[in-house]
């Protein structure tokens, strides 16, 4: 696309307007079509062609020449979506015109003096069509409402960004009197019918798409805030009921993200024979799907419950939430609709996971972590469809390739958000019962991760990728530590059969994490041991049966208990492990086993970029605790104190394990200001504190070790007399015999099952903002839409 003699012209009409130093008339249009009706440049032309500094230089010397080039822009993009785009020269100039905005459109948003520009009536700005009847309401639209419904409009233009209806090509459609519901990109959710491929209109829709992203990326340009008020305004209004294609375009995006098949016809090397148009569509359309699915308060979740609930009619809201594709997606409720959504992101979500004889032949798209955001989103906001996706075996479809990103990029720093957005979507799940149960079934894929080989469960693949995550990530990750470990608690309960090695990698956890030095290292690195023993508590208690190796591996390491309950609280004691901190139990070259075909994960690419993250609020700040009552339902935990026992169970257990469970829980974790750049490691941000034997008593009398002590009682003696007596050394025998034991009657009564359910916050909603534009302004490289811009919302840091 374009000649030299073309992007000539457009740079000397570029000159001109940063050389004028007096105000060029709205009116002169010879001067203002050289922008873009003469020009026959792309979107990399426009950013070479228009630098940075020259934008700024107009900005503050001559602005009444920059609003009126805004303007006049908007202007031939409102007009096009009046007339239809007819011509082939016309939706040039359209396209010259959304480039051209998509370029200057980051500069007005970094400066605070101008940022209200485009929501000030320009006159005749606002001649969007739609209230010709009104002229004087219409007159006064404000620039940013002309611009959106322009995007809205001309995304349904037939001949340009759609397939016309009309079968002589003389005879185009009225755009304004068109129903864009027939026009929706592709077959999907309330739509049958898919439309033949077309690359030109793929790649319209696909400029459109950047210069919309770019409108409602002012967000990056205010500091990071978790008020509830602080709502992106371009967001809310194109939302919104005014725009009349708010329904159609949420599920043509919806509908081209849910069908795309990167693989295609399954023809080895095909994406490098041709190009695919269709995934610069998809890209733009995830990233503009988790950019509008923004709620304007409150917890989504709840919003989207009382959207379903046929209860809530009589509720002040009973239409949902304002933002209309929020309300749309939290009403998908079909079984064929929630089927389509869940296999069209469990295929993208795969894609880096498929493997062929052939090296390299198989496309691999980019877009994991919008997929991860998109999916968070699915989750939090349609209920129906959390429920679905954890009704089937398709739940581990989505936990695989999570747990293969969050492997791949634990060693990696630019890669930080990527593994709390992974954990967030892992815990979430976690708090319902059918997701420990679907964990159960046994693990076939051969995904390529650098785990030891193992037979076993998708729940052994968790454990392990887990521990990985511990001891051979990043320093960055842990702050993540007891999100990992309230997982495996909450899925514990469920687990009818740990291999070998997961339950040899877990007690490896509780041997590094119950080090002296590293409980009296800093005020709350006690709570991941309480996590690991509220672990064994649950599986002894309610699946003893089917774990004779983890049973084994407890018997094996009974040291480690005894050290526990026997930990020395004196003062000199305190001191004298501090003092021995220099080898720390967590350190990769001490804690990480050998591992069978384990290789390391390598560090960021020299040059690599990355953007800062806000801090993630404390656990007891995202989880909430709900109780299993004996019927299997949930109730929440009210009183943090001491969780009512439910029928059944005595007194005596409340007043054991779970109260020394719940008590330990009131205890508020450390969190830092939501302020904060970054979380420091718990270690470093503790300098003020300092371990004392009042403080290490508090906590050690509430270890919950009954259980466990109880086990060790019963079976020690017993195992070591069947080894004695039949001269065993093999594991085999030995576990023969834990497997046909019992213990009934002879532990603690069972205590109840104690489920920390994520908990939607303010302060969470804030960190998923600042991660989702962080990854969107590091994602749209070509062209570099935000690149050396003043961004407020998080910082760019080179690795």
């Amino acid at each position: 696309m374009g000649n030299a003699d073309t992007k000539l012209h457009f740079r000397k009409a570029v000159i001109q307007l940063t050389t004028k130093t007096q105000p060029v008339e709205a009116t002169d249009d010879a001067f203002w079509d050289q922008f873009w009706a003469d020009t026959c440049t792309n979107v990399q032309d426009v950013f070479a062609l228009v630098p940075a500094a020259e934008i700024r230089a107009v900005r503050e010397e001559s602005p009444s020449n920059l609003a009126t080039l805004c303007y006049k822009a908007v202007e031939r993009l409102v007009q096009g979506a009046d007339s239809g785009c007819r011509s082939e020269k016309e939706r040039q100039v359209l396209l010259n015109c959304t480039r051209l905005l998509t370029r200057v459109l980051p500069y007005i948003f970094e400066d605070a003096d101008w940022r209200g520009f485009f929501w000030s009536t320009v006159p005749g700005a606002g001649r969007s069509g739609r209230l010709d009847e009104d002229a004087d309401e219409d007159e006064a639209r404000p620039l940013a409402e002309s611009l959106l419904l322009a995007i809205a409009d001309l995304l349904f233009c037939p001949e340009f960004t759609a397939q016309s209806h009309k079968k002589s090509p003389d005879s185009l459609e009225d755009i304004r009197s068109i129903d864009s519901c027939e026009y929706i990109w592709e077959a999907g959710v309330g739509f049958a019918h898919s439309p033949p491929l077309n690359y030109v209109h793929d790649l319209n829709r696909t400029e459109l798409l950047k210069l919309l992203l770019t409108c409602l990326s002012e967000a990056m340009y205010l500091p990071p805030s978790s008020e509830k008020r602080n709502l992106n305004p371009w967001v809310a209004f194109f939302c919104s009921s005014e725009n009349r294609h708010a329904l159609p375009l949420f599920t043509s995006l919806l509908n081209v993200v849910c069908a795309y098949d990167p693989v295609g016809y399954g023809i080895p090397y095909n994406h490098l024979l041709f190009s695919d148009h269709r995934e610069q569509l998809v890209e733009q359309a995830v990233q503009i799907l988790i950019v509008t699915l923004e709620h304007e308060g409150g917890s989504a979740a709840s919003a989207a419950l009382q959207a379903l609930d046929s209860s809530a009619v009589d509720e002040q809201e009973p239409a949902g939430p304002n933002n209309l594709f929020v309300n749309y997606l939290s009403r998908i409720h079909r079984e064929e609709d929630l089927s389509f959504i869940l296999k069209g992101l469990v295929r993208l979500m795969n894609n880096p996971l498929v493997q062929t004889y052939l090296p390299h032949s198989v496309k691999k798209i980019q877009f994991h972590q919008e997929l991860l955001i998109l999916f968070w989103k699915f989750c939090d906001f349609n209920k129906k469809f959390l429920f679905f996706v954890l009704k089937s075996s398709d739940v581990l479809d989505v936990l695989v390739p999570i747990l293969f990103s969050l492997n791949d990029a634990r060693a990696d720093q630019s890669r930080v958000g990527l593994m709390h957005i992974g954990v967030f979507i892992l815990l979430l799940l976690s708090g319902e019962r059918n997701f420990g149960v679907r964990l159960n079934k046994p693990y076939a894929l051969r995904v390529p991760m650098d785990i030891p080989v193992f037979t076993g469960t998708h729940a052994d693949l968790l454990v392990l990728i887990f521990h990985k995550i511990v001891t051979c990530g990043n320093q960055r990750l842990q702050p993540l530590f007891d999100c990992l470990l309230t997982i495996i608690v909450n899925i514990s309960p469920y687990l009818k059969s740990l291999s070998m090695l997961a339950a040899n990698k877990l007690l490896h956890l509780l041997e590094a994490f119950s080090t002296p030095w590293f409980l009296f290292s800093s005020p709350q690195n006690h709570h991941l041991v309480f996590f690991l023993l509220e672990v064994f508590n649950n599986i002894i208690q309610y699946q003893f049966d089917g774990n004779c190796n983890l049973v084994y591996a407890i018997i094996r390491k009974r040291n480690v208990f005894h050290q526990l309950a026997n930990l020395p609280s004196d003062a000199a004691s305190v001191q004298s492990a501090l003092q021995r901190k220099k080898k720390s139990g967590l350190s990769r070259s001490n804690s990480t086993e050998s591992m069978d075909g384990s290789r390391p994960a390598g560090p960021a690419e020299p040059g690599t970029l990355k953007a800062s993250l806000e801090a993630t609020p404390g656990l007891d700040k995202i989880t909430e605790k709900s109780q299993v009552s004996v019927d299997g339902t949930m109730v929440t935990v009210s009183q943090p104190d001491s969780p009512q026992t439910p029928a059944g169970c005595s007194a005596v257990a409340a007043a054991g394990d779970t109260e020394s469970n719940s008590e330990r829980d009131q205890e508020v974790f450390h969190t830092e200001s939501e302020a904060a750049r970054s979380r420091l490691s718990s270690v470093s941000s503790s300098a003020a504190w300092s371990a004392n034997t009042d403080w290490v008593l508090s906590w050690k009398a509430k270890l919950p070790l009954q259980t466990i002590m109880r086990l060790l009682q019963v079976l020690v003696p017993q195992v070591e007399k069947i080894c004695i007596d039949k001269g065993l050394t093999d594991d085999s025998e030995i576990l023969k015999f834990l497997q046909h034991g019992t213990l009934v009657g002879l532990l603690p009564v069972p205590h109840p099952i104690l489920i920390r359910k994520y908990q939607a916050n303010a302060g969470t909603a804030m960190w998923f903002r600042t991660y989702m534009w962080g990854v969107i302004y590091l994602r749209n490289v070509d062209p570099p839409i935000w690149y050396d811009t003043d961004i407020r919302l998080f910082e760019i840091q080179r690795i």
